[in-house]
Formats: C-alpha cells, sequence, structure tokens
C-alpha cells in the first residue's frame, strides 16, 4: 500500500493527487439552510430527551458523562450535515479521521492486535519527519496500525501522513476513504511538500514485494528500491525515523499466491493463506497476534545541504543505513518475543 515514488513495488502512471479545495457545504438536493434546519431539530430532539427520564435511564445504563458524548455526537453531526468542516489540499479531514477513522481503528489496535508501542519519544513534537517501515502481512494492517499508534502516543496527537501506492486511489470507496484519512500518491512532490508543511509522514518502501511475500521469507525486508523517500527528507531537511513492526506478518501466513487469477483480476498478488479462501470471507479475519511497533532513533539528514539529495551515492548509503536499522531491530524485537500471539 505505501512506498516511496520511485520504487518498483509502487511505481504507477505519476499522476499528481488531485487537490481537493474545499469541502462541499451541502451534498444533497437541499441546501445549506434546510441542512442547518435538520440539525436544529436534531439537537431540540435530543434536548427533550435529555430532560426527561430517558436521561436519567441512560446515565445508568452508559454512565455518567453520556451527556457530553452525546453532545459532542450531535455538533460533529450538525457540522457534517451543513458541511462546517475543512479539508486541506491533498483531501485530508481531520475532523473525520480523529472522530471515525482512528476511532474505528483503535479498538483494533488496542484489544485485537494489542500493540505494545515503544520509542515515540524519537518522534518530533511538532516539524516535519519521515517514518520508513517495514512492509507486510498481506493487506496494509500494518500501515493503519502505526497511524492509531502515532497519533495515540505522541504528546501532540500528531497525525501520519501516508505515502499510498496508485492502486489504493484507484478502488472505488477506498480511494476517496484513504484520501479523507490523509493518505497521498506516493510521489516525491508530495512527500517533499508534506515534510517542509511539517507533517509526518510515512513511507513504506518495500512497497507491494514486502506486503506480498510468502511466510517463509517473513521478517526479511525487501529491495528499498533507489531511496527516492531518503532524497525527499533531504530536502526538507528533516529527519528520518526508522520504524520496525513484529506482529504483522502472521496476521495473514501466505503460503501461496494465485498468480494467474491476480494478474486476471489486475492485483500484485492474490494470496492463499490456511483460511484463505478455503473459509470464504470467514477467511479474511486477520489472526489475533501480539504486534510490537518500535520507532528507532532519528537519522538526521540537517547536517547535509539540500543540494545533497542528488548525489546518488549518498542517497544510497542513507537507503542503505535505514534499512539495516529496521532489519536488525526486527532480529532484535523477534528474539525478545515470547509468542507469537502472547
Amino acid at each position: 500500500m505505501t512506498a516511496a515514488r520511485d520504487e518498483q513495488s509502487s511505481t504507477g502512471t505519476g499522476a499528481r493527487v488531485i487537490p481537493i479545495e474545499s469541502a462541499p457545504s451541502w451534498t444533497g438536493s437541499a441546501g445549506p439552510d434546510q441542512g442547518q434546519g435538520l440539525a436544529d431539530r436534531l439537537a431540540g430532539s435530543l434536548g427533550s430527551l435529555l430532560a426527561g427520564r430517558a436521561g436519567a435511564a441512560a446515565e445508568s445504563l452508559l454512565g455518567k458523562g453520556w451527556e457530553e458524548r452525546a453532545a459532542a455526537g450531535l455538533g460533529f453531526l450538525r457540522r457534517r450535515i451543513t458541511g462546517d468542516y475543512e479539508v486541506d489540499e491533498f483531501g485530508f479531514d481531520r475532523e473525520l479521521t480523529e472522530e471515525v477513522f482512528l476511532g474505528a481503528l483503535r479498538p483494533l489496535a488496542e484489544k485485537y492486535f494489542r500493540i505494545e508501542v515503544r520509542g515515540t519519544e524519537h518522534l518530533p513534537a511538532e516539524g516535519g519527519a519521515l517514518v520508513v517501515a517495514n512492509h507486510s502481512g498481506v493487506l496494509p494492517l500494518d500501515a493503519l496500525m502505526t497511524q492509531v499508534a502515532i497519533h495515540d502516543h505522541t504528546p501532540g496527537r500528531r497525525h501520519l501522513r501516508m505515502l499510498a501506492a496508485d492502486l489504493v486511489f484507484m478502488l472505488p470507496v477506498v480511494g476517496e476513504l484513504a484520501r479523507k484519512a490523509g493518505h497521498t500518491l506516493a510521489c516525491n512532490e508530495d512527500a517533499q511538500a508534506l515534510l517542509e508543511r511539517g507533517e509526518v509522514v510515512g513511507v513504506w518502501p518495500e512497497g507491494f514485494k514486502g506486503i506480498g511475500k510468502p511466510f517463509s521469507e517473513r521478517y526479511k525486508l525487501q529491495r528499498f528500491g533507489r531511496g527516492g523517500f531518503v532524497a525527499s527528507a533531504l530536502r526538507a531537511q528533516v529527519p528520518i525515523v526508522p520504524c520496525s513492526i513484529v506482529g504483522a506478518e502472521e496476521t495473514y501466513p501466505m503460503l501461496g499466491n494465485a498468480k494467474t487469477l491476480a494478474r486476471l483480476l489486475g492485483l500484485p498478488y492474490l494470496p492463499i493463506t490456511p483460511t484463505f479462501p478455503w473459509l470464504g470471507p470467514l477467511g479474511a479475519i486477520p489472526l489475533p497476534t501480539k504486534w510490537t511497533i518500535q520507532f528507532g532513533e532519528p537519522i538526521p539528514t540537517d547536517r547535509y545541504a539540500p543540494e545533497a539529495a542528488e548525489d546518488p551515492m549518498l542517497v544510497f548509503n542513507l537507503t542503505d543505513e535505514v534499512r539495516e536499522t529496521i532489519q536488525h531491530t526486527l532480529y532484535r524485537l523477534l528474539v525478545e518475543r515470547r509468542s507469537v500471539f502472547f
């Protein structure tokens, strides 16, 4: 799913993300006034509910503070109906991401995968940074879990702006949701623009080679390519933070690949796992493995001039340093791990 622009695994048409200038104020046949009226009627209905016995019953059932949560939810609904929210030029909808996307992913991270997050002190409290991670697990759950980890475990609750492969934005519904969650096409221009704006940008340089590798090659990093992500960090003068993820490899153990069918469907691979396709839709449920996400010490780039991004040997050496750091950390975490599931 995520990879630098010049990586073979996610190189596409070279198209830029089309900027989204602003969110529509109303998307139905009615106008903003009708939307505001609907929101007001909903608010009035909720107020009536809170004033009666139903309010006391709800407090005993849902606990104290439920009124504030309900009011916050209604306020969110009001803003969505009336169009009183913002998206940036890449389509990132901060409120929707915080209230809906991350809220839906958080139970998966905390209860299902029980992710242990380490080294978040290596992420800058402000300013740009490039997070580079290993990629695995058939589906890009590792990227989504890293997004939750960074938001929930940094003082400023920072958002990870992930660089995604072309295929993501070609999928109906998924592509639009990815934009709203802050993802953008994996190209050097967009990566550099986000870094220069002070964003935390995530890249998975292994791309489809990593996420679709067989289970027999688990935790063995694939080729990182020519290092376009390093060049972007050099130009923006931001640190590179290596990120090692253990646990994602075992969520969908890939025992085979139906290559012919994958080509017919236009997919980079079609996995065969112990449960898929044998159990049908149930085979898409990931195994409840225990995860660790480790952020390593940042590799500074401001000791070089921005023009150093044009030096292929320097870019290669820094790329190799990042890759080796992630690989060695993976080996160490695997030695420390007691069990795949505990």
